[in-house]
């Protein structure tokens, strides 16, 4: 549908690009923080439940349904969605598909630029320069304010608009640079681009884990509690408590997590996969792309960052660090632990530099969906639809800077599209995949070319299981954290306004959709599947 037919140059490459999608600051922040929240080891039983639940085989389904409309020559999320779920509704609920990775484009860019900031600011305290200002010789309490404080002022937390007042911040420089950077990565397409970067990131990110989890496992008994030690440490993520599984709020925030870890229902695998040739393995990849993700999560995420949170604060002092959100733990707790720890300014270093690595790979995922929706959409050419797409996360992404107030603006996109619409978005798919195209015929169609078969239990889970944990989910995110945020929207004006954005965004997502099916119904393209599985696109 583009001017040039965009392809990825290997399985390989495909693979490190789903894989770099998923591995972010959820893996490094978010995980570490929402298993703190929920009771350390009895949060990893639900955890992978959700994993083989859910993620896993939603993200198979992802994989099928969008080698399948690559086929069909779709490569947007509206259009695989109507294909699929055969018919218009389908289709106009695959713009959540478009709007998701795009409204959280909007503040995770911003995020990115803290961790690049902060990997600068330590290599400027490995040449004896100042950086955080962190006085490890301080007591705890001083450090702590230290670190806050920086935070809170690099950030703009305490007043809206203070990033750009006074001249020039330092925070908007960081910004402009890693928008810019994926900017450029993006426009040069799939395999020039995300592709090539992803193949040198990901070997990257693994080497600077591994060189910080060695640090953290070697680290001696903190002196004033020798009970805190590495051991104590990695028992307190891995030794479950059997009695905190009754709370319900666990198993909740154990499927969030991994929606949010994979990037099941996020729009981008559906997207990525459409560029597939019909008989690369959607089965295997998935599985890969899946088992190098949770590698990055639990292996390197939650073991880096518990163990070392444990050992110098305990099991009290890292769950009180978490109630102030993941972003206090990775950028007010552990500067303090770095603090503590010897060659702590190389190794928060090579921390936010992965951590840089680890959105960028993610970010770039993002923008892609819209790129290929636009194209697609209306005919234009890559240049075009870089352009548009530039333009408009540029002005969602400084609101963002702009309301930086308790983080109001980026709160208010999180609840909303970055968690809620996600679980719809994935109950839409999983239920298209099971009942409207068919559970069976999609395993087959997934099995074409594959080099091993999804095992006979997930037709059940993928027709039965999974859309009921979806709809539960809904259902009670609806009871228990909608009335909030709706109040919310009521009582800040910053929030309600951020909301009318996203609208602005939907209702041009909607207009592109219906222009893109008078398009695609004009070329002769099987916009309702209505077809078989061998009528693709006509030749151009």
């Amino acid at each position: 549908m583009s001017e040039q037919k965009q392809q990825w140059g290997s399985r390989l490459g495909v693979i490190l690009a789903v894989a770099g999608s998923a591995v972010g600051l959820g893996n490094f922040l978010r995980f570490p923080g929402q298993a703190a929240q929920n009771g350390g080891g009895a949060f990893m039983i639900p955890y992978f439940c959700a994993l083989l639940l859910l993620g896993i085989p939603i993200g198979w389904a992802e994989w099928t349904m969008g080698r399948y409309g690559g086929r069909k020559g779709f490569h947007s999320a509206p259009a695989i969605m109507g294909v699929v779920g055969k018919g218009r509704v389908a289709r106009y609920f695959g713009i959540i598909g478009v709007l998701i990775p795009l409204g959280v484009y909007f503040y995770y860019i911003l995020i990115e630029s803290w961790c690049l900031s902060y990997c600068f600011e330590y290599t400027r305290q490995l040449f004896g320069l100042t950086g955080l200002g962190i006085d490890a010789q301080a007591p705890i309490a001083d450090q702590a304010k230290v670190a806050a404080d920086f935070y809170d002022n690099f950030t703009g937390a305490k007043f809206d608009g203070v990033t750009v007042q006074g001249g020039l911040h330092e925070s908007v420089v960081f910004w402009a640079l890693t928008f810019a950077i994926n900017v450029w990565f993006v426009y040069r397409g799939l395999s020039k681009g995300i592709e090539a970067f992803c193949k040198w990131a990901m070997p990257a990110m693994a080497v600077c884990a591994l060189i910080v989890l060695a640090r953290v496992l070697t680290l001696p008994a903190n002196d004033a509690a020798p009970d805190q030690n590495v051991v104590t440490g990695l028992g307190y993520m891995w030794n479950p408590d059997f009695a905190a599984l009754k709370d319900p709020k666990a198993w909740m925030a154990a499927a969030g997590q991994i929606f949010f870890s994979l990037s099941v229902g996020f729009g981008v695998i559906i997207n990525y996969a459409s560029y597939m040739k019909r008989k690369d393995d959607v089965v295997l990849s998935g599985l890969t792309s899946s088992a190098t993700n949770e590698v990055f999560e639990v292996g390197f995420g939650g073991m880096i960052t518990l163990t070392s949170a444990f050992i110098f604060l305990g099991a009290a002092g890292t769950a009180a660090a978490v109630k102030g959100g993941s972003f206090s733990l990775g950028f007010k707790t552990l500067p303090i632990v770095f603090a503590q720890m010897p060659m702590g300014d190389l190794i928060g270093a090579l921390w936010f530099f992965m951590l840089f690595l680890a959105a960028i790979t993610s970010s770039l995922s993002m923008l892609q969906p819209t790129m290929a929706f636009i194209e697609e959409a209306i005919g234009v050419g890559r240049k075009l639809s870089t352009t548009l797409v530039t333009l408009v996360s540029l002005i969602g992404s400084f609101w963002v800077l702009w309301f930086s107030k308790d983080a109001v603006a980026l709160t208010t996109i999180d609840d909303w599209v970055g968690t809620f619409l996600i679980v719809v978005l994935a109950a839409v798919q999983v239920i298209c995949f099971g009942w409207v195209f068919g559970v069976d015929r999609g395993l087959a169609e997934a099995h074409e070319g594959a080099q091993m078969r999804i095992p006979a239990l997930f037709r059940f889970i993928l027709k039965f299981v999974a859309p009921a944990y979806l709809i539960v989910a809904i259902v009670m995110f609806c009871k228990d954290a909608m009335p909030g945020m709706i109040a919310n929207l009521g009582a800040s004006p910053v929030a309600r306004n951020t909301m009318i954005l996203i609208g602005a965004v939907i209702a041009g997502l909607m207009l592109l959709t219906y222009l893109g099916e008078k398009r695609w119904r004009a070329a002769g393209l099987d916009v309702d599947g209505e077809r078989g599985p061998d009528d693709v696109a006509p030749k151009r």
